[in-house]
C-alpha cells in the first residue's frame, strides 16, 4: 500500500484479495463511502470530501473498478455488480473499519444500492443521488433497452437508446478515445441543468442511425460547475485508462440480472436518502421508481428533488447536496443508527 498526501486530502491504494482500489480520503470519525459514477473519478466528490471532514466524518471516495489507479482486470465479467460490491466491502476492511454509510451517484448509486442489498452489517446506511432504487425484476435488461428505439427526437424513427450503444465493445471507445477530452466537456454539457439542449431538441440519450452520440451534445459550452482546470483532471484520468474499464459496467447488466435472481423485488431496509435533479432524465424516466420507496426503501429518512438541476447533482449544486446529507447523517446519529460524526 502506497500513500502520497496532498494538501488536506491523502490518496491511497488498498491492495489484497485480489483487488486493488485508489481512494482519497478526508477526515476523521464514522465512515462515508462514497461511488461515483459515469464517466467520472473520485475526484467528483471534491466539494463533498471536506464538508463532510469538517463535520466529523471519514470521508472516503474510491476509485471505481475500471476506473484511474483501482484494478482493470481484462475480462468483462470482472465488472459484474457483485465483484462492485465486494470491492466496497474490501475498502472498509482495509481501512480498519467494520461498517460504512455508503453514497453513490449514476452507478454509483446502484452500486451503493446493491452493497446495502447484499452486505446489510458492512453498510449500515445508503444515500443515491440521481438514479433510484430499482429491485431487480422483469425481463432482461438487454430486451428492455432493445425496445427503446425512434424515442429520442430525431429524424427516421431509428434512433438507438445509449445503453446499447455502450454494451457493444470498441463502439463507443472508438467514438470517444480520439478525443477524450472533447467528449467528456460534451457529455457533462448535454447532461447539465444549464447546457443540456432545450426542449424538442433531438435527446442526447439517442443515437441517430449510423451517427455518433457527440452529434447531440452542445458545441464550444461548458457547464457553470465544470471548469477547464476540472475537465483537464477528468480527460487525464481516462486518456491514460482508456474507457473500456468504464463502460464494461454497462456490458454486465445481463449478468447482473442473473447473478441477483434471489433478490428479485428486495427491498433495503437500512435508513436512506434519494436527492435527484429535477432535469435529469436519470431521476425523471424513473418516477414510477421513486413513488414505490415506501416498498421498495421502508427506511427511507428524506427524499429530495431540486429544482434547475440536472444530472451531475453534487458538482451542480454542492452545497444543497452537502447540506442534504449532513442533515441526514446527523438525523441518524440523533437516532443512534450511525455512530455519531461529532
Amino acid at each position: 500500500m502506497w500513500v502520497r498526501r496532498a494538501a488536506e486530502r491523502t490518496h491511497r491504494v488498498v491492495v489484497g484479495e485480489g483487488r486493488r482500489v485508489h481512494l482519497v480520503e478526508q477526515g476523521v470519525g464514522p465512515l462515508v463511502l462514497l461511488v461515483h459514477g459515469f464517466p467520472e473519478c473520485w475526484y467528483s466528490w471534491r466539494y463533498q470530501l471536506p464538508a463532510l471532514a469538517a463535520a466529523g466524518y471519514r470521508a472516503v471516495a474510491v476509485d471505481v473498478r475500471g476506473y484511474g489507479r483501482s484494478l482493470r482486470p481484462a475480462g468483462t465479467d470482472a465488472y459484474r455488480m457483485v465483484e462492485l460490491v465486494e470491492d466496497n466491502a474490501f475498502v472498509v476492511r482495509a481501512l480498519g473499519a467494520e461498517s460504512a454509510v455508503v453514497v453513490g451517484h449514476d452507478w454509483g448509486a446502484a452500486i451503493a444500492a446493491n452493497s446495502a442489498l447484499l452486505r446489510p452489517e458492512v453498510f449500515r446506511a445508503v444515500g443515491l443521488l440521481s438514479v433510484p432504487y430499482t429491485p431487480r425484476g422483469g425481463p432482461r435488461p438487454s430486451e428492455v433497452f432493445a425496445g427503446m428505439r425512434g424515442a429520442g427526437g430525431g429524424e427516421g424513427g431509428a434512433e438507438e437508446f445509449y445503453v446499447p450503444y455502450f454494451q457493444e465493445p470498441g463502439r463507443a471507445e472508438g467514438e470517444i478515445e480520439p478525443d477524450v477530452r472533447g467528449w467528456l466537456g460534451g457529455f457533462y454539457a448535454a447532461l447539465s441543468g444549464d447546457t443540456m439542449p432545450g426542449p424538442g431538441a433531438p435527446d442526447p440519450h439517442f443515437v441517430g442511425e449510423g451517427a455518433t452520440m457527440r452529434e447531440r451534445f452542445p458545441v464550444g459550452r461548458l457547464p457553470a460547475w465544470l471548469a477547464e482546470e476540472d475537465l483537464d483532471v477528468y480527460a487525464g484520468e481516462f486518456e491514460r485508462t482508456g474507457l473500456t474499464g468504464a463502460l464494461n459496467r454497462y456490458r454486465n447488466m445481463d449478468r447482473d440480472w442473473e447473478d441477483l435472481a434471489a433478490y428479485d423485488g428486495a427491498p433495503i431496509t437500512q435508513p436512506s436518502l434519494f436527492a435527484g435533479g429535477s432535469l435529469d432524465a436519470s431521476t425523471t424516466w424513473l418516477a414510477d421508481a421513486v413513488e414505490a420507496y415506501p416498498v421498495t426503501l421502508p427506511g427511507l429518512v428524506s427524499s429530495h428533488l431540486l429544482n434547475g438541476c440536472g444530472h451531475w447533482i453534487q458538482q451542480e449544486r454542492p452545497d444543497d447536496v452537502n447540506r442534504l446529507l449532513l442533515d441526514w447523517l446527523d438525523r441518524l446519529a440523533r437516532l443512534h443508527q450511525i455512530d455519531s460524526g461529532t
